[in-house]
């Protein structure tokens, strides 16, 4: 039978020239002539097991025939390039099937034999690295067959954290798909991180579990895991497309709170107890002020201040944190009710009378749900006072339904290192300040600023950095020029009980890997600083010209920008007509909370997931535009070529024969065209000084010195 008289055939081979995925769940490549059978993969299973710096994966994987026929395929599976194969098995019943290995030639020529023949550019992406390559037996219709990998790897080291990667493949290629990862030693790491995915963390008997917070997943998986070691963990990734400046992504993981150094607090609390605020409303926030108090210590201090038409005090100044104290300020809490207007500017003024003491952290807890009604009414003389008179306090504020002024708000936080916290009408409060309040307990830095030796840091996202908290991450995005070949590091500083410090941590020699999420992630911070910018303090050209610049560049849609897609063959960034930023005044509504909401999710996302969410979304709306962002361009369709928006007339242009001889040099001597090349039936892609179009006619193959000439005018 056909069944029992093949042979299984294992490939392996390693060296090459162009950079592989980390790795990736397999692929099934069809085998002629039995055209009438379907592998379709149905399930993935990835466990890990780290023991100090070694990871061993198993990857689980099962094939279904959907198809009429008998299918049969060649299984292939990219391995990373510090990867140790230990085995595969494809099983036939209780049969184990074994392979043998083939050199660096054979497998670069299977390759190019895959993509000729497939038409798949991306596949190229593969030449070169490990290769492994397993005839899979005939599968009869409706059999499903199991294929087990088994292999080694070292974790890359990045700052303070060891890093796994796992390429998961395009959304849609497997039915489902779960991964969990398992640390020997919880103690030796902190809070594991991820860029890329929603991740859970679970502790048990000293080990440590990383699973997805979502149950099916797919993209490529970024893992960072923290070492426990030190006051402050840093882990540094870059990334760099040739002939362009470089992204940075900086993870700060401090220890947990049992870790951090006490830090002395001086904390005022401000509640609205204007009419508006009666009933629930009033309910949580005043138990969301009794949590509030009992987190303090006796090291500490506090103010609490309400406001109405008039403005009251528990004491005229500071009162020491003492049990009593505490107690009693906790209990005149509960006694408050709701009545009058809403005096703003007279319960911030309050607020910042007195000042923290010297070395001490001075947080301002500001709880509102109604715009200013009595005194100042002007939200720019509100705003512009609050900043003159806040001093060295840290300002946090939450806006209680849809009638705050959210200008008001986010100009209270807006250089004040803290944040404003939107509750839409029915939100828990009270989970809101409690969170908050176990943030702020355990501080570690205070007064963060990074600088580079060896490099210029630019465009840094957050603008500014907030203070530091134990068992909190802090995620930072730039952008980095100047570094050349040498070694270059980032230095935070910092303060900490009133004395400086300060962590460095050296840029990895090479860049991350597949780490094109690093640009996209800081141009949505960048985005999402600009939109808030204009609402705050009004368009200007140079602020509105770069917001298109980053639409165009990274395919973002905002507030104030949209694409249009005309004929014949145009795209434009243009200004929505009702996207105008309303003034301060008028920042009031479900619109205006929306918004602001908005602005503040993308100005300070840490999780690459809530990205890929957005940028799914953005996809979805190009999609019905015939536009792609594809490997950092913008392309749209012009007469059935994908045209680089970037591309003008006056760069000339070098036309390459898809999949000839000269295409499959061309890709390995640009690899930043890999993914563009995937476009049919043609792409034009634009550098620096040319454009190169790949289309089924033009140039098959190279003249001496030719394509070398070609790669310098494309980046420089």
């Amino acid at each position: 039978m056909l069944v029992t008289s093949r042979t299984a055939l294992l490939a392996f081979a390693l060296a090459g020239s162009v950079a592989a995925r980390a790795s990736a769940q397999g692929w099934i490549e069809p085998i002629r002539p039995l055209p009438r059978g379907s592998i379709e993969r149905i399930r993935s299973a990835v466990q890990v097991a780290v023991a100090g710096r070694i990871a061993r994966v198993t990857v689980e994987e099962w094939f279904r025939n959907t198809g009429p026929g008998l299918g049969e395929g060649t299984y292939l599976y990219p391995l990373p390039g510090e990867a140790v194969f230990s085995d595969f098995s494809l099983w036939q019943g209780d049969r184990e099937l074994k392979g043998e290995t083939m050199d660096a030639t054979q497998a670069r020529g299977i390759y190019e034999t895959i993509v000729r023949q497939k038409r798949d550019p991306a596949l190229i992406e593969l030449a070169g690295h490990g290769l492994l390559r397993a005839r899979v037996f005939p599968i009869n219709p409706g059999e499903t067959r199991k294929i087990t990998l088994r292999y080694t790897q070292i974790l890359d080291r990045a700052g303070d954290a060891w890093r796994f990667r796992y390429v998961g493949g395009p959304s849609g290629s497997a039915a489902s798909r779960s991964f969990r990862l398992e640390v020997d030693s919880a103690a030796r790491f902190g809070e594991p991180y991820s860029p890329t995915h929603r991740v859970s963390v679970t502790r048990s008997g000293g080990g440590l579990a990383v699973t997805l917070a979502d149950s099916s997943w797919s993209g490529d998986l970024d893992l960072l895991l923290p070492l426990a070691r030190g006051l402050v963990g840093m882990s540094l990734l870059t990334q760099q497309s040739l002939g362009e400046d470089g992204s940075f992504m900086l993870l700060l993981a401090p220890g947990q709170a049992a870790q951090a150094v006490t830090l002395r607090r001086d904390l005022v609390a401000v509640l609205d107890v204007s009419g508006s605020m009666s009933g629930e409303k009033l309910d949580q926030a005043k138990a969301a002020l009794v949590q509030l108090l009992g987190t303090l210590r006796p090291s500490d201090r506090f103010r609490v201040i309400t406001f109405s038409s008039d403005v009251r005090r528990y004491a005229p100044a500071w009162t020491d944190a003492a049990g009593e104290h505490v107690r009693d300020a906790q209990q005149w809490v509960r006694a408050l009710s709701a009545e009058g207007g809403t005096n703003i500017a007279g319960a911030l003024g309050e607020a910042f009378a007195a000042a923290p003491a010297e070395g001490a952290l001075g947080v301002v807890v500001f709880l509102t749900d109604g715009m200013p009604t009595v005194g100042e009414t002007d939200p720019e003389r509100i705003a512009n006072a609050a900043e003159q008179n806040r001093g060295a306090f840290r300002v946090f504020c939450f806006g209680i339904g849809y009638d705050v002024n959210t200008y008001v708000l986010d100009r209270l936080t807006e250089r004040a290192r803290g944040t404003t916290e939107y509750i839409q009408p029915g939100g828990d409060i009270e989970r809101a300040v409690g969170s908050l309040a176990a943030k702020v307990s355990s501080p570690v830095l205070t007064d963060l600023a990074l600088r580079a030796d060896g490099a210029d840091l630019y465009d840094v996202q957050p603008g500014s950095l907030p203070d530091l908290f134990a068992g909190d991450e802090l995620v930072v995005f730039g952008r980095f020029r100047g570094a050349g070949s040498g070694e270059w590091s980032v230095t935070v500083n910092g303060r900490r009980n009133g004395h400086p410090e300060q962590f460095t941590t050296g840029a990895p020699a090479t860049h991350a890997a597949g780490a094109e999420y690093i640009p996209q992630l800081w141009a949505a911070r960048k985005v999402g600083a600009l939109t808030r910018e204009i609402r705050l303090h009004g368009q200007n050209p140079e602020i509105m010209n770069e917001l298109k610049r980053l639409a165009l560049r990274y395919g973002i849609l905002t507030e104030y920008t949209s694409y249009l897609v005309q004929e014949p063959n145009q795209v434009v960034v243009r200004p929505p007509f009702d996207r105008i930023a309303p003034a301060p005044a008028a920042q009031v509504g479900a619109l205006s909370v929306d918004r602001a909401r908005r602005e503040a999710k993308s100005a300070a996302v840490a999780n690459a997931a809530e990205a890929a969410d957005m940028d799914e979304a953005v996809r979805g709306r190009l999609a019905g535009q015939a536009s792609r962002r594809v490997g950092g361009h913008l392309f749209v369709r012009r007469d059935s070529v994908w045209t680089d928006v970037a591309h003008g007339d006056s760069l000339p242009v070098v036309r390459v024969a898809a999949f000839s001889d000269a295409y499959f040099a061309l890709l390995r001597a640009l690899p930043e065209l890999v993914k563009p090349a995937a476009l049919e039936p043609a792409v034009l892609v634009a550098g620096r000084r040319v454009s190169i179009k790949i289309e089924p006619g033009g140039k098959s193959t190279w003249q001496d010195g030719e394509l070398e000439r070609l790669v310098r005018e494309f980046r420089r």
